[in-house]
């Protein structure tokens, strides 16, 4: 018996951890990152779908908060050098003042080009579509003769069946009128105080704020103002621009209505990339129906010319210091704010992602700089305490 062994004991701890059902399982480290990354994301994918909820169901107040910060951006300089020579109520009353007259007066002058070419539009407008009709009645269209007067009597008559259906959406056409004018009379006096007084407000704000979190807000609010500034400035140049270059070219075409599609054309212009070629194709339309398709031809040529104009020497030039988002990013923004919110979400999502960009790249600089000085901080006590940067502690 004493030379006789019998079975080796077993390991009573891997025992216990396999018969244990609360041990913890192995998880690959790459999974645990992934899982760790997935939660938060989700967490904060539902804090911005809130936020943009909210500002969903009160959207009157945050577009006329988004225009007061335009019209601040825009007029601030001009108040700031008029403060120099008078009081600073009076200085911003009178910007103000004076850009509101400014605009009246350019709405003004292109509602009476309007009025002035109204007889002879009716004329070129009818003799554009009898060519246009003739032009598609030949190859390769072969368009059935009077196919367009059949279209305008259709059109005729369905207006006249639906008649009730046109003056209501009239009607609601002229609530969305007071609704648009609220907003812009809500804006204008938004800016009067962000004007005025912007920056105070500002350092109230931050002062409400835990004393550990006021630096890096002042650090996002200070990068996202010059941003949005130098996006704005930007913006208004390029749209200028490509309006002139329009208006001149429309004119030498002897093409009518050159003001009011100028005009379309500074508007379109800021909405990057797609407003543009847009506003174009309509005054494409208008020189198709009143000088025929060889002018409406060299107007769509200009849709490529002033793209390339706009693309590779304004925007790099006027707003790349500004600005520094990939065109691709830019295009799927606008594509996406378009989607959620139309019009008005393709004109505000390409700030609102260069600002959220210009801060997240603000910050990540600030916590480096931060960084940086206390590791200079803790090399220069221990060379006082005597120890090198090798040497290990006695």
């Amino acid at each position: 018996m004493r030379g006789i062994r019998g079975p080796a004991p077993r390991d009573l701890g891997s025992q216990r951890a396999a018969t244990d059902p609360t041990q913890e399982l192995h998880v690959p480290p790459a999974l645990r990152t992934a899982a760790a990354y997935a939660w938060r994301t989700l967490v904060v994918g539902a804090v911005v779908y809130a936020a943009f909820a909210v500002l969903g169901r009160f959207h009157e107040v945050a577009v006329a908060v988004f225009l007061g910060l335009v019209v601040t951006a825009l007029l601030r300089p001009a108040a700031d050098l008029l403060a120099r020579v008078m009081p600073r109520p009076l200085a911003v009353a009178v910007t103000l003042l004076g850009s509101i007259v400014l605009v009246l007066g350019v709405l003004s002058l292109v509602g009476e080009a309007v009025a002035g070419e109204r007889a002879g539009l009716e004329r070129q407008f009818s003799e554009g579509l009898a060519r246009i009709e003739r032009w598609l009645e030949k190859p390769p269209f072969r368009l059935n003769p009077g196919a367009l007067g059949d279209l305008q009597v259709r059109i005729g008559q369905y207006l006249s069946s639906h008649r009730s259906t046109v003056i209501s959406t009239a009607l609601s056409g002229v609530g969305r009128l007071v609704e648009v004018m609220t907003v812009v009379a809500l804006a204008l006096f938004c800016s009067v105080f962000f004007i005025h007084s912007g920056d105070r407000q500002w350092d109230w704000l931050c002062e409400q704020l835990p004393a550990t979190a006021r630096e890096r807000m002042e650090i996002a609010g200070r990068a996202a103002w010059r941003t949005f500034t130098g996006y704005t400035h930007g913006i208004v140049v390029v749209a200028t621009t490509n309006s002139v270059l329009v208006g001149i070219a429309l004119l030498l075409l002897g093409v009518p209505l050159v003001m009011p599609l100028a005009l379309l054309e500074f508007f379109a212009a800021f909405v990057p990339l797609i407003g543009s070629p847009i506003a174009l194709a309509v005054a494409a339309v208008v020189a198709l129906a009143s000088k025929g398709p060889l002018v409406a031809v060299v107007v769509i040529a200009l849709i490529v010319i002033i793209g390339q104009i706009e693309g590779h020497l304004l925007q790099p030039i006027v707003m790349s210091w500004a600005v520094r988002l990939h065109p691709v990013v830019v295009a799927l923004s606008v594509i996406g704010g378009a989607i959620a919110a139309g019009v008005l979400g393709a004109v505000v999502i390409v700030p609102l992602v260069s600002v959220a960009w210009s801060v997240h790249q603000a910050l990540q600089r600030a916590r480096g700089s931060t960084q940086s000085k206390a590791t200079r901080t803790r090399s220069a006590t221990g060379m006082r305490g005597g120890r090198g940067p090798n040497r290990p502690g006695m």
